[in-house]
This record gives structure tokens, sequence and C-alpha cells, in this order.
């Protein structure tokens, strides 16, 4: 059974269907057990097509509607009209939309999933943010998209969904040094465990606090730690560390219904 984690925020609106979408309820097996939604992982094509279908037709639509990104870690965001096949995907990290039906995707395995909705101006959009793609800009493109299909920055409520913990996300010095070369105030994105310890980050946090900042209305933070269970999540570090040739993608959906 394909049961997604729902946003209480998200479910209130009208007009809007959405799911963050874990590793259960799908035909995948071995390390991909059980839905899989990467189309590029090394998982059975067949099974994956399959997983995704299961996805759409959660949310009343189809498989040939569940439109997701080649995903790059960048700032760039797409306005999607028409389906594609998957073989057209594009190079981006977010999709928006105004259209009816159209399933938006975000892929993520540690990274955080992020869905957007302004229910009066009928604009939706799902975007994939690692620490890159949030450092170097892809929740205000996604936002920018959004205002320029009539969406009100104040009336967006956006929801950031199953990704890495900062228990879980440990990180080198060096990298704490390119956030706090951004700003001072970034420190408050990492603490470590004890003295002797490397930094652990606040993916989720520093997301969030993006969303924050480009005005959004209502932001929620889901708090479900990929790597901290493995039942429930895929996770790129956790496979990792277990030296696993390769991983899962778990799937975060919204649509505009008819």
């Amino acid at each position: 059974m394909t049961e997604p984690i729902i946003a209480p925020s998200l479910a209130s609106l009208p007009g809007i269907r959405h799911g963050f979408f874990g590793r259960k309820g799908g035909v995948s097996s071995g390390l991909y057990d059980s839905l899989n939604c990467g189309l590029g992982s090394r998982d059975a094509r067949g099974s994956v097509l399959e997983n995704r279908d299961r996805v759409a037709r959660t949310l009343g639509s189809t498989g040939d509607r569940l439109l997701t990104c080649y995903q790059i870690h960048s700032a760039d965001a797409v306005v999607v009209t028409t389906p594609w096949a998957p073989a057209d995907q594009p190079r981006a990290d977010a999709l928006v939309t105004t259209t009816p039906g159209l399933v938006l995707g975000a892929l993520a395995a540690d990274c955080a999933p992020i869905l957007f909705a302004d229910p009066s101006a009928r604009v939706v959009a799902a975007a994939h943010a690692g620490w890159k793609g949030a450092r170097i800009g892809i929740v205000a493109a996604t936002v920018a998209a959004m205002q320029r299909l009539g969406a009100v920055k104040s009336r967006i409520v956006a929801v950031v969904g199953p990704c890495i913990s900062q228990t879980a996300y440990e990180v080198g010095p060096e990298f704490e040094a390119a956030f706090l070369a951004d700003s001072a105030e970034n420190t408050r994105y990492f603490m470590r465990p004890g003295p002797d310890t490397r930094p652990r980050f606040d993916l989720p946090g520093y997301v969030a606090d993006r969303c924050r900042d480009a005005g959004l209305g209502h932001v929620t933070v889901l708090g479900d730690c990929t790597y901290a269970d493995p039942d429930r999540f895929y996770s790129y570090r956790r496979t990792t560390h277990a030296r696993e040739p390769d991983y899962g993608r778990q799937i975060s959906a919204i649509m505009l219904t008819d």
C-alpha cells in the first residue's frame, strides 16, 4: 500500500493533492525495496515506472503525468504546462505549474524536498534542495517562478519534507567555513556533539529559513530523518557508509485538481 506522509498545512488547501512518499508500497526489490522512483538509479526500469505510476494514481493522476527533473543541485526552476517523456526531462531542480492533473515531483535520498502551493492563484511547485542548491538559491528561484504565474509570497504554503537530520549530517570544517563566509549568522546551523568532533549541519533548518527569507506566509518542517529510518526512507549517506553500490530515491509530489 502506497501511503505518503501528508502535511496538514497542505492538506487543508482546496484543489490541491500532495504526498511525501517513502520507500513503502512499491514493486522494486533488493537495495531498492520497494517504492524507488528514481529513473537515475540502476533499478529495473519497469519497476521504477510502475512505482511512479502508483504514486501518480495515489494522487488521482497517471504515471505519464508525473514529472521530475534531471536534478543537478542548481538554482533552476522550470515552468511546466504539458507532460514530457522521461528522456526529455529538463536539467533543473524545481518544477512549477498552474496546469491541473500534472503531478510535480522532487526526488531525494537525504536532500530536502520542498512542496509549495498558493491555493488562491492555483500555483504549485516541487523543489529538490541539497545544501548546494539551497545555498545558491533554489528556493528563491522557485518562488520567483511561482510569482510570475500569479502567486503571492504571503499566500504560499511551503513544507520541507523528509531529509537528513542535523544529528546525522556530519560535515568537514571547510564546509562550515564556506557557510560562515556567506554570513556569520550561519553559525546557528552547525553544532558539535563534543569538543573533538566534526560539525553537524542542519539542512532542514537552513532550507526552512531560506523559505522564510523569501517571504513565504507559512513554512513547515516535517522533521523525519531519512538517514535514521531505513525501513521508511532511502538515504544516500547511509548507503555510502554501508558501501552499497546504489540506492533508491523517494519522491515528494504535488498537483492541482480540476
